[in-house]
């Protein structure tokens, strides 16, 4: 049996009190959307997932395109039944469709096969994901034609209750599977006769037991999965639960973390066992850092890969740039995207760079800019170097070879080449190639002034002494 999986993206998600879409919403790192997907596309192939969108149709595409799902347009947002209607040319020829919300991004793909297979092995025309809440107040009830027996005689909504209802914890998830040859026969007989007037795909439940069609219901796990949000504080319960997940699967993997409720961690990110995480550090994006690192507390690493052994100081920011096994970055060191810092070499305090690449064993240890750099390994570059790297209309390269020696204070302007072995004294400025094994001297002839200073004294003091007479 063919099956599609279908995911209401196109609500405003009003009660949030936000301009932006509720799917483009994000929790761990990534859009609520991209969780949804991430767990369907665990089950079925990303070309048979299909997003519904409406409300910044355009902004919800664009973030999740290149996760290969299609889309069908719900022009007007007019209610969940109305979203599978107009979904109905982009679903033919799946035999089942699953229907998810693309606000829900605890998830598991686990109770999504687990929905699919009671759906199956029932025989049903529709199946209802369930939860057992806690609080169910808000929430649709399942109500079952008996007590503790899959087949559900309709779900009821909080207002609709009737007193002997009230009692009744299992709610609805808004997540079904459904023969689509049953629900496209039915569907057209939704009415909106609700005080939104909108069709609302939980009545399906009710036409299709009145139709003598199979409807039952499978409870999840776990509450918490199919739990949404519909305020940011409910958003941030989520993030902070999806985070602490993550913080404990990496240190069941053998990875340590002080104060894990202080470390964020976004979802894609991967460490090595043996690793260290101090209190306060942030890791986001599909950031990767390998076994045996150190990261200190405050500091900020995105989309950052980093390789074994590295040793990253106190509040550091490393974006979009790979460290290699054994470096040492910082304190206070911003390596920006781009940069590619080699084995064992030392990124200090102070120190930034930009589409740089520094050597195996090199070090830039203090107060250095190094932007669009290519330094050759074991060359030491000394505190306050820049170089110049723009000159007003295009970037520029500096290339630095091998065993290089730059003295502090020296700026070099691109485009230059310093050769292998060469030494530039303290406070050059470096316009021309220096060949290799050459001392390289870019400063101005010093001129002292015998008595100078002291005659300057003198002047200011007879000032002084006329200005009171």
């Amino acid at each position: 049996m063919r099956l599609g999986i279908a995911i209401m993206a196109a609500g405003k998600g009003t009660r949030l009190k936000s301009k932006r879409a509720k799917v483009l919403h994000e929790i761990g790192g990534k859009p609520l959307l991209r969780h949804v997907i991430a767990a369907a596309a665990q089950v079925v192939p990303t070309r048979d997932i299909l997003a519904i969108v409406g409300h910044q149709a355009e902004a919800v595409e664009s973030a999740v395109r290149d996760t290969g799902v299609r889309f069908a347009v719900q022009e007007k947002q007019r209610g969940t039944g109305h979203a599978m209607q107009c979904a109905e040319q982009e679903t033919r020829g799946y035999e089942m469709l699953i229907v998810l919300s693309g606000d829900v991004p605890l998830l598991r793909p686990e109770t999504i096969v687990a929905l699919r297979d009671f759906h199956l092995r029932e025989r049903a025309a529709m199946t209802i994901l369930t939860a057992e809440a806690a609080n169910p107040f808000g929430y649709g009830r399942v109500i079952r034609r008996t007590p503790g027996a899959p087949e559900v005689a309709a779900i009821v909504e909080q207002k609709a209750l009737k007193p002997e209802m009230e009692g009744v914890r299992e709610i609805n998830s808004g997540i079904y599977a459904f023969r689509r040859k049953a629900l496209y026969e039915n569907i057209g007989q939704l009415r909106a006769n609700n005080p939104q007037k909108e069709f609302y795909l939980t009545d399906m439940a009710r036409l299709l037991a009145d139709a003598g069609k199979r409807v039952v219901a499978i409870e999840a796990a776990q509450a918490s999965e199919v739990l949404g949000a519909n305020t940011i504080a409910e958003m941030m319960d989520l993030d902070r639960a999806m985070r602490m997940e993550q913080a404990r699967r990496l240190m069941a993997a053998g990875v340590t973390i002080f104060r894990p409720e202080t470390v964020t961690i976004d979802v894609g990110v991967e460490v090595g066992a043996d690793t260290t995480i101090e209190p306060f550090v942030q890791l986001l994006g599909e950031t990767t850092i390998g076994s045996d690192c150190r990261i200190r507390s405050w500091t900020v690493l995105e989309n950052a890969t980093v390789g074994d052994r590295v040793l990253v100081r106190q509040s550091c920011a490393i974006s979009e740039s790979r460290i290699e096994k054994g470096a040492v970055i910082g304190p206070f060191a911003h390596v920006r995207p781009g940069s590619h810092i080699g084995e064992d070499a030392h990124v200090g305090n102070f120190v930034e760079t930009k589409k740089t690449r520094l050597g195996k064993g090199s070090k830039a240890n203090h107060l250095t800019y190094l932007g669009d750099a290519e330094v050759g390994a074991g060359t030491n570059i000394g505190a306050g170097t820049i170089t110049c790297n723009y000159d007003g209309v295009n970037k520029l390269t500096t290339v630095i070879g091998e065993g290089v020696f730059i003295g502090s204070d020296s700026a070099l302007v691109a485009p230059v080449t310093i050769g292998d072995r060469a030494y530039v004294a303290a406070g050059s400025v470096i316009t021309d190639d220096v060949p290799a094994d050459a001392l390289a001297l870019g400063r101005s002839r010093q001129v002292n002034k015998l008595l100078w200073a002291r005659n300057r004294r003198a002047q200011k003091e007879g000032r002084k002494s006329g200005s009171t007479k």
